[in-house]
């Protein structure tokens, strides 16, 4: 039987939990010799708890029974570590939704995770076969199996008979079998980045003995960085590589080998893979250039290389990367290609970027910061920022997180990861352009079917810090790093210059804070006078800008001690302009290097304004309610998904394109408890009073086609008879050409304010929510908002607020007050469609009127694609590819 007799979503590689990663995927008859070879490595123990008894030797009968399986009665998966065959796990239906579960780990690899992972993946393969229970027969002295179904979160009974334990699963997913999939997920990730980060020895594969050469760069920063475990320079003819002895390969170190740095040329890079492999190395840094950013063959080269690694259980940074470093002095790691890396400190720092990750950390070396670990992806071919993420979030080095993204490889992800660890360290991120050609080759595509304001309103949603460039994003990062979060806007301002004082107040202004007077001490103020300053402006203020230029040299160091000891412990954010400079000066600082409580200082006051206002949005995102999606009345999420189903079925049978498949909306709303008001399409002024008299009066005549529909004037209101009627429809076809579609609707009996609500099926995101007002300069302006589905009822809430043109919902500008809470339902009901349906491409409500006491839905349009299908992010544990846009 055939592998394309399975769909191609059950193949996927996973992370153990140790860290390593093994391939899943469904057993195939020419596994048989794989089958036999790992049987033959089996204990007796756990050949005795799989079939009851001993069994030296599968039959040949038994062989062709377990590897030929019909994909949805009987399904086997297998995982897979190198060419060996690790783990298997099947079902066999006994029932129409119920099937027999059993499986069997390898010893070598039993307490690794693999058991649990396979679980998973059979769960969601039995779900789609319509399988809703799984049976197992365990032995009362088999307590891994036992532990692993009781386990795995979802509804679980059991009962003892005849010596067997009988296990019943009901695969429905439950809040805490998805908290179960999601906390392992976060732990192995997490814990294979350790091991990226934390290797106790190091190879270094094409270090060359000519200086200058990558290899050899790489090799000569490690020495300097003082690693505290072993480095093994390979290079084929040498002997020693800057006073090192050097090996001929990978397999002759005589040590073990935890990372492998490849600084070889690309087309030799799978070969060295193989020997690393063979090796036992757990990751690999490949700062080797010639893959996906060179085009086609590269990017096979690429994948290619990730294949083989993932097969082997290694991570890969790269390639095209600049490298790897941790500032514990536990590791002293610097296996980059730069020789600047900050010292120890509290930043994590993720960048695709090589070339410009060397500024980065000289800039960062440069303001007296420090980081915690640093990590160059290049073409993101496998590690990616959302792996780091997990890493951080547990990381207790690390208290923020920043960012330089030119892509997102997997965006929800990165929102779900996002959202929940921005509730405990910041994330700050500079996200590069959103138009394809300011995407390095090799990386993954920008979100093309976005504007770019969509972004930041779903970095937004998910509590990240954005900032439009690299000085932003240190400015702000010195000011988390080292003071506490606001607990309000209202900034203190202390001085020896009026100018600068002013200058910093019209910032605040700017900014949304809200300043004190401010205090000018005058030119010649020193410690005794800023301190008393300090002291009494802290008193009524969330936070302190304090300002300190002397015109002529003054005592620097006494000012900055009474700084210090003034701030120390006083719970609230203060920020310096201390002579113009930039960074954490060592008067500031509260040690040798900056800690918590130490005062950073900007160039400029507006800048430290700059970085407080992100600090202060940040700590009132913070203080909001995170919500969790409510349950909805009124909601039939199977109905909806028949009639979309059925719909793309007559479209495949020839009833119309695969593509861009339109769907009766008004039923497809109807499952989610939204109504649209009818509206009748006339060809001829007497069909236009037709439908009016069924309608009722008064009504409205306007264009049908959406598109038409958005220009002004293209609406007649308050028809209120026959004639009124007959002269708007000659009216509207003058103006619309003789062959517009006109469409009669009755009209809204209330003052009302126009709303536009649309969701997109990203191809990255998935589906996003958007709100915007009606109004033709609205429209013109794009002045949306975005969140991703589903939505709370405190994003909803968010939603509503975030367009510029939001205060005519509130009773501002001499419009009625409406029906605000009625239009927040509206989007949450919409945003469950939207998460509930991936089919659904696209879907326009416009315009949605909200008036006074109710929101009525007036038009609707709604198109599916065959081309969306479940999301990759809502199933179990899988590695995506990260430069392929997972």
């Amino acid at each position: 039987m055939e592998a394309a007799q399975y769909p191609a979503h059950w193949e996927a590689d996973v992370v153990l939990s140790d860290g390593g990663t093994a391939h899943v995927r469904p057993i195939r008859p020419a596994d048989a010799d794989r089958l036999r070879s790992f049987y033959s490595r089996l204990s007796e123990e756990s050949i005795y708890f799989r079939f009851f008894g001993p069994r030296p030797r599968l039959s040949e009968r038994e062989v062709t029974r377990f590897t030929n399986v019909d994909y949805v009665d009987r399904v086997a998966l297998i995982a897979t570590i190198g060419a060996d065959m690790v783990a298997v796990i099947r079902y066999d239906r006994i029932d129409p939704g119920e099937a027999e579960v059993a499986f069997l780990v390898e010893d070598a690899h039993q307490g690794r995770g693999v058991a649990s992972v396979l679980l998973e993946h059979l769960a969601e393969t039995a779900r789609e076969r319509g399988i809703t229970r799984f049976v197992a027969d365990v032995l009362p002295a088999n307590r891994k199996m036992t532990a692993v179904l009781q386990q795995a979160g979802y509804t679980a009974q059991s009962r003892f008979a005849d010596g067997v334990v009988r296990m019943i699963l009901d695969l429905t997913p439950t809040e805490t079998s998805q908290e179960v999939t999601a906390s392992r997920e976060h732990r192995a990730e997490s814990r294979s980045i350790e091991r990226l980060l934390s290797p106790g020895s190091i190879a270094v594969v094409g270090a060359g003995r000519e200086p200058g050469g990558v290899g050899q760069t790489v090799l000569r920063n490690l020495l300097a960085a003082d690693f505290t475990g072993p480095v093994y320079p390979v290079h084929r003819q040498a002997r020693a590589v800057a006073g090192v002895r050097a090996y001929p390969s990978v397999t002759a170190i005589d040590g073990e080998v935890d990372l492998a740095v490849l600084a070889v040329p690309a087309d030799g890079v799978i070969e060295v893979v193989k020997e690393c492999a063979e090796k036992g190395v757990r990751g690999l840094v490949v700062v080797s250039s010639g893959f996906g950013e060179t085009g086609p063959e590269g990017r096979e080269r690429q994948d290619e290389l990730v294949r083989i690694a993932r097969a082997y259980g290694l991570r890969v940074v790269g390639p095209n990367c600049l490298g790897i470093a941790n500032t514990d002095p536990a590791i002293r790691l610097n296996a980059t290609l730069a020789a600047t890396v900050p010292g120890h400190g509290r930043v994590g720092f993720f960048s695709q970027s090589g070339a410009l990750g060397t500024a980065l950390l000289q800039r960062v070396a440069q303001r007296g910061m420090g980081i915690s670990s640093f990590v160059s992806a290049g073409n993101r071919a496998d590690v990616s920022g959302n792996d780091l993420l997990q890493y951080w979030e547990e990381d207790p080095r690390t208290d923020v997180i920043l960012l330089y993204l030119e892509s997102l490889g997997n965006p929800r992800k990165f929102a779900r990861l996002a959202r929940r660890i921005s509730r405990r360290k910041p994330i700050v991120v500079v996200k590069s352009g959103g138009t394809t050609q300011n995407v390095p080759r090799g990386h993954a595509a920008p979100v093309l079917g976005l504007p770019d304001t969509a972004l930041s309103s779903l970095f937004e949603q998910a509590g990240v810090i954005r900032v439009d460039d690299l000085i932003q994003q240190f400015d702000v990062a010195q000011l988390l790093a080292y003071q506490p979060l606001p607990k309000g806007s209202r900034v203190g301002l202390v001085s020896n210059s009026d100018a600068l004082a002013l200058l910093a107040a019209d910032a605040c202004v700017r900014a949304g804070l809200d300043p004190a007077p401010p205090v000018n001490l005058g030119a010649r103020a020193g410690a005794a006078e800023f301190g008393a300053a300090l002291t009494s402006v802290l008193q009524d203020v969330d936070a302190v800008v304090v300002v300190y230029m002397p015109p002529i040299p003054g005592p620097a160091d006494e000012v900055a001690a009474e700084l210090l000891r003034v701030s120390r412990d006083c719970g609230k954010p203060v920020l310096a302009t201390f002579e113009g400079r930039v960074g954490v000066p060592p008067g500031l600082r509260t040690g040798a290097v900056p800690e918590r409580g130490s005062i950073p200082s900007y160039a400029a006051p507006e800048e430290a304004v700059r970085a407080l206002a992100h600090a202060v949005r940040h700590a009132r995102w913070r203080k909001r309610s995170p919500g969790v999606p409510e349950e909805i009345e009124g909601v039939d999420t199977a109905a909806a998904r028949r009639l979309v189903l059925s719909r793309l079925e007559r479209a495949g049978n020839g009833e119309g394109p695969e593509e861009d498949v339109e769907i009766d909306p008004f039923e497809l709303l109807a499952c989610y408890g939204l109504t649209v008001w009818p509206a009748e399409v006339a060809d001829s002024p007497e069909e236009a009073v037709e439908a009016a008299e069924r309608l009722g009066w008064p009504v409205v005549l306007k264009a049908a086609d959406p598109e038409a529909a958005k220009r002004a004037g293209t609406v007649r209101l308050g028809l209120t008879g026959p004639d009124g009627v007959r002269e708007a429809f000659a009216g509207l076809k003058e103006q619309l050409g003789r062959g517009a579609v006109l469409a009669v609707q009755r009209m809204v009996p209330q003052p009302a304010v126009p709303t536009v609500v649309s969701v997109i099926e990203d191809s990255a995101f998935g589906a996003v929510v958007s709100f915007g007002l009606g109004e033709v300069t609205a429209r013109l302006l794009r002045d949306e908002a975005y969140r991703l589905a589903p939505l709370t009822s405190q994003d909803a809430a968010a939603l509503v607020r975030s367009p510029h043109a939001a205060p005519l919902l509130f009773g501002e500008y001499g419009y009625p007050p409406v029906a605000v809470e009625a239009l927040e339902e509206l989007l949450v009901r919409v945003g469950r469609l939207a998460d509930d349906l991936p089919e659904v491409s696209r879907l326009d409500l416009d315009p949605v009127l909200v008036g006074e006491s109710e929101v009525i839905v007036l038009g609707a349009r709604a198109v599916l694609s065959s081309q969306h299908g479940p999301r990759v992010d809502a199933g179990p544990r899988r590695l995506g590819w990260a430069g392929r846009g997972w």
